[in-house]
């Protein structure tokens, strides 16, 4: 790997850690607004939205110009939406604002490694992507946790420059300062990305147009043999990881009398899961043989139907980790399977737009059951188990979808061969 490659994983892991932490800050916001409980998953549903309106014009913006611009650019916006909350704008819309940096950030941050590297490093590289977002998912989650907690805020309002009067005197600010840090480090790593080089043809401008060329990649992926189940499996796996999170914390709430600045340790844990699965997948399983993780993903859902059976901590620790490894260890290959034929089949940002359109549509979907669920004072464990008995169904159906589409194959490949 290159030095390029790593000022990109710098940069992306400042980024996300920033995300994460401040997640949790707008969610600390919420309940000292006495907001309703069914706003918290609103408020990653808001930040995703984005991604779906923006999918068919942030392909062809991030093919536009260096991919290490479009992240700077990106950033920028996730500053002016983390500043929005210190000036008591609904953290709903300010996050909505991160989501919009995201939504941009993000096919440049995957389109730029199909740039700088051969095929066969795509696996190795997403490891390394997904294990260090997964660790800044990890820290974020921590840190976020401590930036609400009552020790961290004590500890960062007594703290003052001498000379300088900062204008920090609430928690929520504290927090928020230490967020805008880590964004400003993140833009700074964009600045040193290199340019690839890598100029594609002239991007279209007119957006009913490119809404008509987005349609045609959709339903290319979507036809694709190889391309749908990858695409089928980490649509699913995204819209499950994100309401994953909120019944992670409901659950830690219920089951295991934690407040938030506690249960945030809980989606570290699973998160930790996510790494450990996602190097191992890495190291062991090769592009070729991606397809063949698919049956762990229903071992995942029917784990996670086995949550209410938990009371105590001592078997919420190695249940949460189990789920993040069964995660992390089919979504690696799948990723790097779906960026494959993604960029065989079309060029990089727009083929990691689609799978940005299909995978924050499914988080969109989940979280809206979701919180309609818990609008509707739904038990807890009965949610639990419809989530992994949901996951785990659709996991077989994308199997089966797959072996169908192998016969199809075979019998195409059979009739070859009685031609010849």
């Amino acid at each position: 790997m290159n030095r390029g490659f790593y000022t990109i994983m710098a940069a992306q892991f400042f980024s996300s850690l920033a995300d994460n932490a401040l997640l949790f800050v707008a969610i600390d916001l919420l309940i000292s607004m006495n907001a309703p409980a069914s706003l918290t998953p609103l408020l990653k549903l808001s930040f995703v939205l984005f991604y779906v309106l923006l999918a068919a014009f942030v392909g062809a913006f991030a093919d536009s110009m260096p991919k290490g611009r479009v992240m700077f650019i990106a950033n920028l916006i996730k500053i002016f939406g983390c500043s929005l909350m210190v000036f008591a704008i609904h953290p709903l819309l300010a996050y909505a604002v991160v989501g919009f940096g995201a939504a941009v950030y993000s096919p440049a941050k995957y389109g730029i490694l199909t740039e700088l590297l051969p095929p066969e490093k795509l696996v190795e590289a997403n490891g390394w992507i997904e294990g260090l977002t997964v660790m800044s998912i990890i820290l974020g989650t921590v840190l976020g946790g401590t930036l609400v907690s009552a020790h961290g805020s004590a500890f960062m309002l007594g703290y003052d420059l001498p000379f300088l009067d900062t204008g920090i005197d609430t928690t929520t600010e504290a927090a928020l300062a230490v967020v805008v840090m880590i964004y400003i480090l993140a833009t700074l790593f964009n600045l040193r990305i290199p340019d690839t080089g890598a100029v594609y043809a002239h991007q279209e401008r007119n957006p009913a147009k490119l809404i008509a060329e987005f349609a045609t990649c959709c339903g290319t992926l979507w036809k694709d043999k190889l391309g749908q189940i990858s695409l089928a499996v980490t649509t699913l796996f995204w819209g499950a990881g994100a309401t994953l999170q909120f019944i992670v914390l409901k659950w830690a709430e219920k089951s295991l009398d934690m407040p938030l600045d506690k249960a945030t340790t809980l989606i570290g844990v699973v998160a930790l899961g996510v790494a450990l699965g996602a190097a191992a997948s890495a190291k062991i399983i090769p592009l070729k043989k991606s397809l063949t993780v698919v049956p762990l993903g229903i071992a995942m859902g029917v784990v996670v139907m086995c949550m209410p059976l938990v009371q105590s901590l001592v078997l919420a620790y190695p249940l949460l980790i189990l789920i993040g490894v069964l995660s992390g260890f089919f979504v690696v290959p799948m990723n790097a399977l779906l960026q494959h034929r993604g960029h065989v089949l079309m060029s990089a940002g727009h083929s990691i737009a689609v799978q940005n359109f299909n995978e924050n549509l499914s988080i969109l979907t989940m979280l809206a059951i979701y919180a309609i669920m818990i609008t509707l004072n739904l038990d807890l464990n009965i949610i639990v188990v419809l989530f992994g008995a949901s996951v785990a169904g659709i996991m077989f159906l994308i199997m089966k979808r797959h072996a169908m589409n192998q016969k199809e194959h075979d019998s195409l490949a059979l009739i070859g061969e009685h031609k010849h």
